[in-house]
Protein backbone atom coordinates (compact mmCIF):
# COMPACT_ATOMS: atom_id res chain seq x y z
CA UNK A 1 0.00 0.00 0.00
CA UNK A 2 1.54 3.34 -0.85
CA UNK A 3 1.28 6.10 1.58
CA UNK A 4 -1.46 7.79 -0.47
CA UNK A 5 -3.76 4.89 -0.07
CA UNK A 6 -5.40 5.40 3.37
CA UNK A 7 -7.70 2.73 4.06
CA UNK A 8 -10.68 5.14 4.12
CA UNK A 9 -9.20 6.52 1.10
CA UNK A 10 -9.14 3.21 -0.74
CA UNK A 11 -13.15 2.31 0.32
CA UNK A 12 -14.22 5.82 -1.68
CA UNK A 13 -12.37 5.35 -4.54
CA UNK A 14 -14.52 1.69 -4.49
CA UNK A 15 -17.85 2.23 -3.95
CA UNK A 16 -18.32 3.73 -7.24
CA UNK A 17 -17.56 0.17 -8.77
CA UNK A 18 -19.06 -1.68 -5.97
CA UNK A 19 -22.16 0.19 -7.17
CA UNK A 20 -21.92 -0.07 -11.01
CA UNK A 21 -21.55 -3.76 -10.47
CA UNK A 22 -24.55 -4.14 -8.31
CA UNK A 23 -26.28 -2.73 -10.78
CA UNK A 24 -25.32 -4.47 -13.55
CA UNK A 25 -25.84 -7.73 -11.82
CA UNK A 26 -29.68 -6.12 -11.27
CA UNK A 27 -30.01 -5.52 -14.81
CA UNK A 28 -29.10 -9.28 -15.94
CA UNK A 29 -31.68 -10.40 -13.11
CA UNK A 30 -34.49 -8.55 -15.04
CA UNK A 31 -33.88 -9.49 -17.99
CA UNK A 32 -33.58 -12.56 -17.08
CA UNK A 33 -36.72 -12.87 -15.30
CA UNK A 34 -38.50 -9.99 -16.50
CA UNK A 35 -40.97 -11.97 -19.13
CA UNK A 36 -41.69 -14.36 -15.98
CA UNK A 37 -41.62 -11.52 -13.32
CA UNK A 38 -43.86 -9.44 -15.48
CA UNK A 39 -46.29 -11.94 -16.09
CA UNK A 40 -47.27 -12.86 -12.70
CA UNK A 41 -48.02 -9.22 -12.13
CA UNK A 42 -50.38 -8.67 -15.14
CA UNK A 43 -53.55 -9.97 -15.51
CA UNK A 44 -53.88 -12.06 -19.06
CA UNK A 45 -53.55 -9.13 -21.48
CA UNK A 46 -54.39 -6.62 -19.00
CA UNK A 47 -52.66 -3.96 -17.07
CA UNK A 48 -50.61 -4.22 -14.29
CA UNK A 49 -52.01 -5.10 -10.89
CA UNK A 50 -52.51 -2.48 -8.50
CA UNK A 51 -53.36 0.15 -11.53
CA UNK A 52 -56.76 1.68 -12.81
CA UNK A 53 -58.91 -1.35 -13.82
CA UNK A 54 -61.48 0.66 -15.69
CA UNK A 55 -61.09 2.85 -18.89
CA UNK A 56 -63.23 5.63 -20.15
CA UNK A 57 -62.85 6.59 -24.46
CA UNK A 58 -64.09 10.60 -24.75
CA UNK A 59 -63.55 12.53 -27.73
CA UNK A 60 -60.89 14.24 -26.25
CA UNK A 61 -58.98 11.26 -25.28
CA UNK A 62 -58.76 7.76 -23.16
CA UNK A 63 -59.07 7.96 -19.47
CA UNK A 64 -58.06 5.68 -16.85
CA UNK A 65 -59.98 5.31 -14.13
CA UNK A 66 -59.60 3.28 -10.48
CA UNK A 67 -62.46 1.07 -10.12
CA UNK A 68 -63.83 3.37 -7.05
CA UNK A 69 -63.39 6.55 -9.54
CA UNK A 70 -65.27 4.35 -11.94
CA UNK A 71 -68.10 3.73 -9.37
CA UNK A 72 -68.15 7.26 -8.13
CA UNK A 73 -68.19 8.63 -11.80
CA UNK A 74 -71.19 6.24 -12.69
CA UNK A 75 -73.18 6.71 -9.33
CA UNK A 76 -72.71 10.77 -9.89
CA UNK A 77 -74.04 10.44 -13.59
CA UNK A 78 -77.07 8.01 -12.21
CA UNK A 79 -77.89 10.54 -9.56
CA UNK A 80 -77.71 13.89 -11.97
CA UNK A 81 -80.26 11.85 -13.87
CA UNK A 82 -82.66 11.68 -11.37
CA UNK A 83 -81.93 15.29 -9.50
CA UNK A 84 -81.06 14.40 -6.81
CA UNK A 85 -77.67 15.22 -4.78
CA UNK A 86 -74.68 14.15 -5.89
CA UNK A 87 -71.01 13.04 -4.12
CA UNK A 88 -67.61 15.09 -4.99
CA UNK A 89 -66.13 14.32 -8.03
CA UNK A 90 -63.51 17.09 -8.11
CA UNK A 91 -60.99 14.27 -8.70
CA UNK A 92 -62.60 13.12 -11.82
CA UNK A 93 -62.34 14.75 -14.97
CA UNK A 94 -65.06 16.49 -16.65
CA UNK A 95 -65.08 14.86 -19.77
CA UNK A 96 -65.53 11.24 -17.96
CA UNK A 97 -68.56 12.60 -16.44
CA UNK A 98 -70.57 14.03 -19.52
CA UNK A 99 -69.57 11.10 -21.59
CA UNK A 100 -71.24 8.65 -19.17
CA UNK A 101 -73.67 11.22 -19.21
CA UNK A 102 -74.29 11.82 -22.54
CA UNK A 103 -73.49 8.00 -23.65
CA UNK A 104 -71.99 6.44 -26.84
CA UNK A 105 -71.89 8.59 -29.91
CA UNK A 106 -74.05 7.24 -32.68
CA UNK A 107 -73.09 3.01 -32.64
CA UNK A 108 -69.82 3.28 -30.70
CA UNK A 109 -70.87 1.03 -28.32
CA UNK A 110 -69.83 0.86 -24.47
CA UNK A 111 -67.64 3.92 -23.44
CA UNK A 112 -66.93 2.33 -20.49
CA UNK A 113 -64.75 -1.07 -19.91
CA UNK A 114 -63.57 -2.31 -16.26
CA UNK A 115 -61.21 -5.39 -15.99
CA UNK A 116 -63.75 -8.61 -15.14
CA UNK A 117 -62.68 -10.15 -12.17
CA UNK A 118 -65.38 -13.32 -11.53
CA UNK A 119 -65.08 -14.46 -8.21
CA UNK A 120 -64.51 -18.43 -8.15
CA UNK A 121 -65.27 -19.36 -4.17
CA UNK A 122 -68.93 -18.54 -4.02
CA UNK A 123 -71.47 -21.06 -2.83
CA UNK A 124 -74.53 -22.02 -5.31
CA UNK A 125 -77.65 -20.45 -4.17
CA UNK A 126 -81.24 -21.38 -4.26
CA UNK A 127 -83.89 -18.90 -5.43
CA UNK A 128 -85.69 -17.02 -2.96
CA UNK A 129 -89.28 -15.95 -2.78
CA UNK A 130 -89.16 -13.19 -5.13
CA UNK A 131 -87.50 -16.11 -8.26
CA UNK A 132 -84.33 -14.56 -7.70
CA UNK A 133 -81.30 -15.64 -5.44
CA UNK A 134 -79.65 -13.90 -3.10
CA UNK A 135 -77.28 -12.26 -5.05
CA UNK A 136 -79.26 -11.35 -7.23
CA UNK A 137 -81.83 -9.96 -5.25
CA UNK A 138 -79.15 -7.74 -3.75
CA UNK A 139 -78.00 -6.70 -7.06
CA UNK A 140 -82.12 -5.71 -7.90
CA UNK A 141 -81.67 -3.84 -4.29
CA UNK A 142 -78.28 -1.92 -5.49
CA UNK A 143 -79.76 -0.40 -8.04
CA UNK A 144 -82.94 0.08 -6.82
CA UNK A 145 -81.15 2.33 -4.86
CA UNK A 146 -79.24 4.43 -7.25
CA UNK A 147 -81.25 4.23 -10.21
CA UNK A 148 -85.22 4.50 -8.29
CA UNK A 149 -88.12 1.99 -9.67
CA UNK A 150 -87.31 0.27 -12.98
CA UNK A 151 -89.33 -1.66 -15.81
CA UNK A 152 -88.11 -5.04 -14.70
CA UNK A 153 -88.61 -8.35 -15.93
CA UNK A 154 -87.18 -11.93 -16.47
CA UNK A 155 -88.14 -13.31 -13.03
CA UNK A 156 -91.27 -14.00 -10.97
CA UNK A 157 -91.84 -15.55 -7.15
CA UNK A 158 -91.67 -19.11 -7.74
CA UNK A 159 -89.46 -18.56 -10.58
CA UNK A 160 -90.15 -18.57 -14.45
CA UNK A 161 -89.58 -22.10 -16.85
CA UNK A 162 -89.78 -20.39 -20.10
CA UNK A 163 -89.46 -17.52 -22.71
CA UNK A 164 -85.64 -17.42 -22.82
CA UNK A 165 -82.84 -19.72 -24.18
CA UNK A 166 -82.27 -23.36 -23.32
CA UNK A 167 -79.47 -22.67 -20.83
CA UNK A 168 -80.81 -19.06 -19.57
CA UNK A 169 -80.03 -17.69 -16.55
CA UNK A 170 -83.39 -16.50 -15.93
CA UNK A 171 -84.11 -20.07 -14.97
CA UNK A 172 -81.83 -20.21 -12.20
CA UNK A 173 -83.17 -16.53 -10.63
CA UNK A 174 -79.76 -15.24 -11.53
CA UNK A 175 -80.65 -12.82 -14.11
CA UNK A 176 -83.03 -10.07 -14.39
CA UNK A 177 -84.15 -7.65 -17.44
CA UNK A 178 -84.31 -3.62 -17.37
CA UNK A 179 -86.24 -1.98 -20.21
CA UNK A 180 -85.88 1.40 -21.80
CA UNK A 181 -88.68 0.77 -24.24
CA UNK A 182 -89.49 2.06 -26.92
CA UNK A 183 -86.36 2.33 -29.00
CA UNK A 184 -85.11 5.47 -28.62
CA UNK A 185 -81.94 7.62 -28.41
CA UNK A 186 -82.96 8.74 -25.02
CA UNK A 187 -84.12 5.49 -24.11
CA UNK A 188 -80.44 4.31 -25.53
CA UNK A 189 -78.56 7.08 -23.16
CA UNK A 190 -80.39 5.79 -20.30
CA UNK A 191 -79.47 2.17 -20.79
CA UNK A 192 -76.32 2.58 -21.18
CA UNK A 193 -76.23 4.79 -18.12
CA UNK A 194 -77.09 1.70 -15.69
CA UNK A 195 -74.82 -0.82 -18.07
CA UNK A 196 -71.60 1.37 -17.88
CA UNK A 197 -73.15 1.52 -13.99
CA UNK A 198 -73.42 -1.87 -13.75
CA UNK A 199 -70.34 -3.04 -15.10
CA UNK A 200 -67.90 -0.36 -12.43
CA UNK A 201 -70.07 -2.38 -9.65
CA UNK A 202 -69.76 -5.84 -11.07
CA UNK A 203 -66.96 -7.00 -8.90
CA UNK A 204 -68.60 -5.70 -5.99
CA UNK A 205 -71.95 -7.46 -6.71
CA UNK A 206 -70.67 -10.55 -8.29
CA UNK A 207 -72.04 -9.55 -11.97
CA UNK A 208 -71.31 -11.86 -14.68
CA UNK A 209 -72.52 -10.48 -17.61
CA UNK A 210 -74.06 -7.55 -19.32
CA UNK A 211 -76.19 -7.47 -22.58
CA UNK A 212 -77.17 -4.40 -24.33
CA UNK A 213 -77.50 -2.59 -27.94
CA UNK A 214 -75.64 -5.87 -29.54
CA UNK A 215 -73.09 -5.53 -27.12
CA UNK A 216 -72.05 -7.28 -23.95
CA UNK A 217 -69.24 -7.38 -21.36
CA UNK A 218 -68.28 -10.52 -19.29
CA UNK A 219 -66.64 -10.74 -15.96
CA UNK A 220 -64.67 -13.77 -16.92
CA UNK A 221 -62.65 -11.74 -19.46
CA UNK A 222 -60.17 -10.19 -17.84
CA UNK A 223 -59.34 -7.42 -20.15
CA UNK A 224 -62.70 -6.26 -19.94
CA UNK A 225 -63.65 -5.00 -23.42
CA UNK A 226 -67.54 -5.23 -24.55
CA UNK A 227 -67.83 -7.30 -27.60
CA UNK A 228 -69.86 -8.05 -30.50
CA UNK A 229 -73.42 -9.84 -29.49
CA UNK A 230 -74.58 -12.03 -32.28
CA UNK A 231 -78.62 -12.26 -31.43
CA UNK A 232 -79.93 -15.50 -32.79
CA UNK A 233 -82.65 -12.92 -34.94
CA UNK A 234 -80.33 -9.75 -35.98
CA UNK A 235 -84.23 -7.98 -37.04
CA UNK A 236 -85.49 -8.74 -33.89
CA UNK A 237 -85.23 -6.14 -30.98
CA UNK A 238 -85.75 -8.16 -28.08
CA UNK A 239 -83.09 -10.58 -28.95
CA UNK A 240 -80.28 -7.94 -29.93
CA UNK A 241 -81.05 -6.20 -26.20
CA UNK A 242 -81.77 -3.20 -28.22
CA UNK A 243 -84.93 -2.34 -25.94
CA UNK A 244 -83.51 -3.39 -22.17
CA UNK A 245 -80.66 -4.75 -20.11
CA UNK A 246 -79.52 -7.44 -19.61
CA UNK A 247 -77.37 -8.54 -16.15
CA UNK A 248 -76.74 -11.52 -14.27
CA UNK A 249 -74.78 -12.36 -11.46
CA UNK A 250 -72.75 -16.00 -11.64
CA UNK A 251 -73.84 -18.90 -10.03
CA UNK A 252 -71.15 -20.48 -7.67
CA UNK A 253 -70.63 -23.82 -7.00
CA UNK A 254 -71.92 -26.85 -4.91
CA UNK A 255 -68.24 -27.51 -3.43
Amino acid sequence: MTSGATPRGWRRAIRPLLRLLLLGMLASTLVLLGPGLLSGLRAEDGPLRGGPACTVETSEGEFKLRREEAQLATTTVALVARGLETPDTSGIDGAVLQRLADGPPEDAGASLTCQGSGSGDLQEEQLSVTGLTPRAEQLREAMTEVFGEQSLGGFAPGGVGQGHGADSTHYDGRAIDIFFRPVTEENRREGWILAHWLVAHAEDLDIQYVIFDDRFWSAHSSRGQWQDYAAPDPGNEILRHLDHVHVDVLGGSTD
